[in-house]
């Protein structure tokens, strides 16, 4: 059976210092296989012992798992809980004056909410949602800026039941039609505006547009928060404002206990063909992910300031922005802007002004802030760090050496998170205190979660090989289903031909190093098959940002009628946008550095030189336009999302 092969060569390793192993949650290696045995011993028993330990339950479960009809797993099945209870009011008998959210606005304005003052805001409007007849079970689209309201939306559903479906604040009318006709919602929650690097983008208008694109008889209330000011259509019947109708609901509300495996929240991810899937994710099963990781992954101290710069139109900002640190009762930074405004140094601003201590960024991120220079992150005090994170795709080594040297000084230790919208939190991470880290490595995976790799038989590979990613047991923070679409769930996620459908195929390609570490090396549909090499683009795509005159770079394939496919890479450099001979010297120059990097079957056939790639306004690099791209398509996406539509033309033709 054909395997992926792996083609990158990383050798350094960096051990956790004896400075954080001291107060580190998991303070040795033999401390994280300690655990990892006693959940290969009895996987349900060590998973009920953490369910019983960090959940807040209304009614105690007496079963544990019930796997009589795989694939669909049910957790602690007949226990009761509330979501948002165990978010706010545990905490308001011994932290009801502790900041909860220190939130910066995209002009710099800061405003903190205690964990007393957000629990009074979520019960008003939870009771305000309930006078709107929202109830239990319903769905409710949230369409928000990045601000403390998003947060309260998402808890007030939950506190009364409601299923919430977070769109994010970027998404066109087009694809938030798509979304509250799927859920069938009865109620959408947004703003006036957003505003985000100074710019001000509608949101009602764009809510609007969405329910008059055809008839939605499902939505009966449209409430809007008053952020900027701005004049917007309002009809009576349905839509009312926020502080309209929180003004007389009342500042206690008594959470609705829901069964364990009640749907807390959908949320759609794009899948390569077809409509959106509506991820559908349970309540316990699903906190207790978020709380596990909190703990081994981010290492929580009570003293923590913690920012997660996600937004929450994505599952990161559900799990590490609305969930997870107000679960553990922790102090975050909520911020409405972008890293460049008003200045390159915002991101770095943030951080000495509010003494972050945990800091969890997209590699996006990073490598956009590498290309303004390492002089400036210099410019400001970050001695508050003591741990950094990164999510959301393979970190390439070269980008995590510059995170760990120029943000961490060397001491703070990363944690190269891998996990999906699906798996709800961290399956593969690095617990700081206790493994040695290796720049681009996930590491291993977290203790009760069977990772493997496998071929496309389901035969587990040898170390040193690649193959398609799965776990092979369930785990309760696991999608449930996809919403309204058994079939499409059992089929994507757990195909009979791997494993007869008992395993969740994660869709990422990933091998293990001669130590146990894995690798991912990117989504399956980006393995290139080049001479009949499988070919992983992630490590390409590291090999040409290690040239130090590259800020960033992106790799597809596209057909070729002698080795199957061609390497195509689009590039961002640190220096200027080059044209004529410096463009077809600077590309001989990079085919070479990948040959020498790699080997000659992995040098790029062609490059295109860009400004920046086409990206989300969550950084996210759209890589199926540039797939389009490459094979000289028409591009008929939907490109309303993307950042920087402008790009495109500039991508479209090789230097010559």
């Amino acid at each position: 059976m054909s395997t992926i092969e792996s083609i990158l060569n990383e050798t350094r390793v960096f051990q956790p210092s004896e400075k954080f192993t001291q107060q580190a949650n998991i303070p040795s290696i033999q401390a994280y296989q300690a655990l990892c045995a006693q959940a290969q011993l009895d996987h349900q028993g060590f998973w009920a012992k953490q369910a019983e330990e960090l959940i807040l339950w209304h009614k105690p479960f007496t079963e544990i798992l019930n796997d009589k009809t795989p694939p669909f797993y049910h957790w602690f099945s007949d226990g009761e809980l509330n979501v948002s209870y165990n978010c706010l009011d545990r905490h308001l008998a011994t932290q009801a004056d502790k900041v909860a959210i220190i939130f910066e606005s995209d002009d710099g304005e800061v405003i903190q909410s205690t964990y007393r003052d957000l629990h009074l805001r979520v019960c008003q409007l939870a009771n305000a949602l309930k006078s709107r007849n929202i109830e239990k079970g319903d769905r409710v689209i949230i369409y928000m800026p990045m601000r403390i309201e998003a947060v309260v939306a998402m808890q007030a559903c939950a506190r009364i039941g409601a299923i919430h479906s977070v769109v994010f604040g970027g998404f066109s009318a087009k694809s938030l039609h798509e979304r509250i006709m799927d859920a069938g919602a009865v109620a959408i929650i947004t703003a006036d505006e957003q505003v985000r690097g100074g710019k001000h983008n509608p949101l009602k208008a764009t809510v609007d547009e969405a329910i008059h694109m055809g008839s939605i008889p499902s939505v009966k209330s449209v409430i809007v928060y008053k952020r900027t000011g701005s004049e917007i259509s309002f009809d009576p019947t349905r839509d009312v404002w926020w502080h309209e109708i929180i003004q007389d609901a009342i500042t206690q509300c008594e959470p609705e206990w829901v069964n364990a495996e009640h749907p807390l929240f959908t949320l759609y991810t794009s899948g390569s063909t077809g409509k959106p899937k509506g991820v559908q994710h349970s309540s316990a099963g699903y906190l207790l992910g978020t709380k596990v990781s909190m703990q081994w992954i981010f290492d929580y101290k009570p003293s923590d300031v913690f920012w997660c710069t996600a937004d929450v139109g994505w599952i990161t900002g559900h799990s590490y922005v609305a969930y997870g640190p107000l679960a553990m009762g922790a102090t975050q930074i909520i911020f409405e802007g972008i890293p460049t405004y008003p200045n390159a140094g915002r991101f770095w601003e943030i951080i000495q002004k509010h003494k972050v201590t945990t800091f969890y960024t997209a590699p996006t991120a990073i490598r956009s802030l590498i290309k303004l220079g390492a002089d400036l992150p210099a410019q400001y005090d970050l001695s508050s760090l003591r741990l950094l994170g990164s999510v959301g795709e393979p970190i390439n080594p070269e980008a995590w050496m510059w995170f760990y040297e120029k943000i961490g000084h060397s001491r703070c230790p990363i944690v190269d998170t891998w996990w999906q919208t699906e798996t709800g939190c961290h399956l593969i991470a690095p617990m700081p205190g206790a493994v040695p880290l290796k720049p681009g490595s996930c590491t291993f995976p977290l203790p009760g979660i069977s990772a493997s790799i496998v071929d496309e038989a389901g035969h587990d590979v040898e170390n040193g090989k690649g193959g398609f990613l799965i776990i092979k047991k369930p785990f309760p923070s696991q999608i449930r289903t996809l919403w309204g679409d058994p079939e499409r769930f059992k089929k994507t996620y757990f195909p009979e031909d791997i494993g007869n459908g008992q395993y969740y195929l994660a869709g990422d390609s990933a091998y293990r190093d001669h130590d146990g570490y894995f690798w991912i090396m990117g989504r399956i549909d980006d393995v290139l098959n080049v001479s009949g090499h499988r070919l992983g683009t992630m490590e390409i795509e590291s090999a040409l940002v290690a040239n130090p005159l590259v800020a960033e770079a992106a790799v597809v394939g596209k057909p070729h009628e002698v080795k199957g496919e061609a390497v195509i890479a689009f590039v961002v450099l640190k220096g200027q946008y080059p044209q004529g001979e410096g463009a077809i010297r600077i590309t001989n120059q990079l085919r070479e550095w990948v040959a020498k990097e790699i080997g000659p079957i992995a040098k790029p056939d062609e490059i295109r030189f860009g400004e920046n790639l086409p990206k989300t306004r969550s950084g996210k690099i759209m890589r199926r336009l540039l797939r389009t791209l490459a094979k000289g398509e028409e591009i008929t996406q939907d490109i309303s999302t993307l950042e920087n539509p402008a790009i495109l033309e500039q991508l479209k033709n090789p230097s010559k």
